[in-house]
């Protein structure tokens, strides 16, 4: 049996604020599949921007913990910490080194959700 990870839901409260944010940091402007959602390919998986009221659904069960990052690697880290500078981010944090080798910064989109962007070249995935 083999598995793999296609799709990670973001809820957020304003579609159209999570278009645009995402489409200025990923460099693409993915694809609206409902009036509440919008899609962003990721390598392999699909990050999907989830607005609960705008597909007519309760909100109050899409809650993101604050600790629940999603973790997306870059070639150019210091580059979309400034790009991410620019845009309305709740928390943008320092390029740090981490004891198990990577190098990354933590941030909070525009709704909280918590990212960690990784320097692609020093990615641990356990082995």
């Amino acid at each position: 049996m083999r598995f793999q990870l296609y799709r990670v839901i973001f809820p957020v409260n304003d579609i159209e604020i999570a278009d645009k944010f995402y489409s200025a940091i990923l460099n693409q402007k993915g694809k609206r599949v409902s009036p509440g959602r919008h899609y962003f390919k990721i390598g392999q998986t699909i990050l999907a921007c989830y607005d609960p009221l705008a597909d007519g659904d309760d909100q109050d069960s899409w809650k993101f913990h604050m600790n629940q990052y999603i973790y997306i690697s870059t070639s150019e880290l210091e580059i979309l910490r400034k790009k991410i500078k620019k845009l309305d981010c709740k928390y943008i944090g320092e390029i740090e080194r981490m004891p198990w080798g990577e190098t990354l910064f933590y941030a909070n989109d525009p709704f909280g959700n918590p990212i960690c962007f990784v320097d692609k070249n020093t990615i641990f995935i356990g082995n």
